[in-house]
This record gives C-alpha cells, sequence and structure tokens, in this order.
C-alpha cells in the first residue's frame, strides 16, 4: 500500500527556496511513497469562532475542513520552512493552529513528522526549526529526532534548474528521508 506524505511548505512565494527544497525532496522519496504538497496559502486566519458549536453564524470555511481531511488521510507530514523573524513564518503556524482543532478530531494527532529548515543565512533556520517542533509537541507528534536538517546558505544550493546541486546535501538529505521513512512505517496511522 502507497503511503501518502504530505509535505507543508512555509512560504508562500512562488519561487521561494523552500518551495524549490521541497520539490527537490518530493523527487527523492523512495517506491512506495506518494509525496505531495498540500497548499496553506488559501487558508484563512485562524479564528476559533469558525470550530465554536455555540457560534451559528461562522461556519468553518470550506478550505480548513479540505486541510484537515487532507491530513487525516495522510501517513505522515513533512515541513519544509524557511525562518522569519527568528520563528516560522505565519502561513506555517496559522496551519499548525487549524490542524489543531475541533479539540475532538486534531488532524496532527499520531501523524509522524519531519522538519527541514532553511536560510540565506548559516544557521540554516535553527530557531524556526526549534519553534516549529516546540508547537507540534502539543500533538503526541511522533517526530523524528536525529539527525536534524539545517540547511545554511540555502539560497547557493539551487542551481537556475531549480535543482540541489551540492551532492553532499543530497546525499544528506536521502539519508534523513530513510530516517522519515522509517519514522511513518514504525508509527501506522488508523486513518478509519
Amino acid at each position: 500500500m502507497t503511503k501518502k506524505i504530505s509535505v507543508l511548505v512555509g512560504s508562500l512565494r512562488r519561487a521561494s527556496v523552500a518551495r524549490k527544497i521541497a520539490l527537490n525532496v518530493i523527487d527523492m522519496f523512495p517506491e512506495g511513497y506518494e509525496a505531495e504538497i498540500v497548499e496553506i496559502g488559501d487558508l484563512p486566519l485562524y479564528d476559533f469562532d469558525y470550530d465554536d458549536p455555540a457560534v451559528t453564524d461562522k461556519p468553518t470555511p470550506e478550505s480548513y475542513t479540505r486541510f484537515r481531511e487532507q491530513l487525516k488521510a495522510s501517513d505522515g507530514v513533512l515541513f519544509v520552512t524557511s525562518e522569519n523573524n527568528r520563528t516560522i513564518p505565519a502561513c506555517l503556524k496559522n496551519a499548525v493552529d487549524i490542524g489543531s482543532k475541533p479539540n475532538a478530531d486534531v488532524a496532527w494527532m499520531n501523524l509522524p513528522g519531519g522538519i527541514i529548515s532553511h536560510s540565506i543565512g548559516r544557521m540554516g533556520g535553527y530557531s524556526a526549526h526549534k519553534n516549529l517542533r516546540l508547537a507540534l509537541s502539543y500533538f503526541a507528534m511522533p517526530l523524528t529526532g536525529q539527525p536534524e536538517v539545517f540547511l545554511g546558505n540555502s539560497h547557493d544550493l539551487i542551481g537556475e534548474d531549480g535543482k540541489l546541486n551540492n551532492e553532499s546535501t543530497i546525499n544528506f538529505l536521502k539519508r534523513y528521508l530513510d530516517v522519515f521513512c522509517k519514522l511513518v512505517e514504525d508509527n501506522p496511522r488508523d486513518k478509519a
């Protein structure tokens, strides 16, 4: 049975480095995996009124429902994110918050996850990585441990063709995917 992986990109810009990294990584998944980017740019800012049964004049946006269902149908989620102002981009935090509700049906629960962070500086999105890990720790999500992926000077890792151009980075990401895929296989979800 094919394992479905949702890839969330922490950048809305079409030409972002995060999106380019994600597209490269999607091509590295082994046979038996189907990874695709789940777009988060059309998700309205999270408002609990959408999920509060006592509020009847604010229906839950269809984009929330679609996003939550995509996550619940996934065997794993891979986050690929840049760092904005020493934390995760607002679009990604919004997606985390939307997946965290309603309380009785949290899309993140028991969903194996991995994180690839990057920055154009040398720190590789370290703060974003750690902030995202902190936000996800609330949901009993199995997360990859070591190795952690912080891609520094990331703009130099992508060629004009949009492909990763550094062999050691490519090999490192393949090893990371081996760890991530093992986590997914060791933590099957009950998607019934």
